[in-house]
């Protein structure tokens, strides 16, 4: 059960692209512990084109990653188009383009789910960015802006038609935000319109929502965003889970540690100490949240500034 994007063949299964989160050293783990395909934290394209520090670190890879997807935002059609490009000189294999971002900050510069509203606009965003690089390029989007635009199945159309590769679907609207529930059988409306692969997005954090999300969207495949949190290998599991419908188990302590200690350490290496410790304290906060005593220890842990210091409370609290 493979998903093809032009040319390049993908598992069912995608991590999916969250700021903050889908870091290099996230993705690096996600894929270490057996993931497939994975999607870099959302960039800015003019930040992308001026190459700024941040954005060059977001856009940059390890070594485990052959074929991670960018994914750029943004309002201008020219500037996206740059931006891509840039990406691919980069040796980037595919370009996602972000029309579902729902936070103000990227709305309020009518970019990410904001780009729902405006279908001209968007379409130009879409066709630009198709003819500047020869990789595939695929879009991700909301159901649409409200209950009363929901025209993620018209812009599917619209986007085939002008090139891109295959769909993603949150399925909320933007004035959703993150509440309510996602309206998985609104992905099939999707799925009717088009031929290229569609792959739903939204809650999806255990196996049951898989196999319902899968039965109510018949969408292709699966984009997994918050059910990762502390659990990056749920991934592979999801995807053994529709190759061969069996749940395979839980890491066991031992490997848990393993995969945080270096989770941690590559955090450090990537950001430097001050930064890479503040990342770290919402990773470890998601590692530690069902365990015994993980209030005390996280309340210990987040007022670390010493990177050694903070090693040493990591291993204190997951080898007990």
């Amino acid at each position: 059960m493979q998903l093809k994007i032009d040319n390049i063949e993908i598992d069912p299964v995608i991590l999916a692209p969250m700021s903050g989160v889908t870091d290099m050293p996230f993705r690096k783990l996600v894929k270490k512990c057996g993931g497939g395909f994975v999607v870099s934290e959302m960039i800015a394209s003019r930040a992308m084109i001026l190459q700024t520090r941040q954005s060059m670190r977001k856009a940059s890879r390890s070594e485990f990653e052959d074929s991670t997807s960018i994914q750029l935002a943004g309002c201008d059609p020219e500037v996206m188009a740059e931006a891509a490009k840039l990406n691919e000189d980069l040796g980037a294999k595919i370009i996602d383009l972000n029309f579902g971002c729902p936070v103000k900050k990227v709305v309020g510069g009518n970019a990410g789910s904001a780009l729902m509203k405006d279908e001209k606009i968007a379409a130009k965003i879409l066709d630009s960015t198709v003819k500047a690089v020869k990789i595939p390029v695929t879009l991700k989007m909301r159901t649409g802006w409200d209950s009363n635009n929901r025209n993620a199945p018209k812009l599917a159309r619209i986007a085939e038609d002008l090139g891109i590769k295959m769909i993603t679907i949150h399925g909320r609207t933007r004035c959703q935000m993150y509440n309510g529930v996602a309206d998985w059988k609104f992905i099939k409306k999707v799925k009717e319109q088009v031929k290229i692969p569609v792959v739903a997005n939204g809650d999806i954090k255990s196996f049951d929502d898989i196999k319902k999300c899968l039965a109510e969207s018949c969408a292709d495949g699966v984009m997994i965003g918050r059910g990762a949190y502390g659990k990056p290998w749920f991934i592979s599991q999801a995807l053994h889970y529709l190759k061969y419908k069996k749940i395979i188990k839980e890491p066991c302590k031992k490997e848990k540690f393993n995969a945080i200690k270096e989770h941690y350490q590559d955090m450090i290496d990537h950001y430097g100490e001050e930064v890479g410790i503040r990342m770290a304290r919402k990773h470890i906060g998601w590692y530690s949240s069902s365990m015994d005593n993980s209030a005390q220890f996280r309340k210990t842990f987040n007022t670390i500034t010493s990177a050694s210091a903070a090693l040493e409370e990591i291993e204190k609290f997951f080898t007990d």
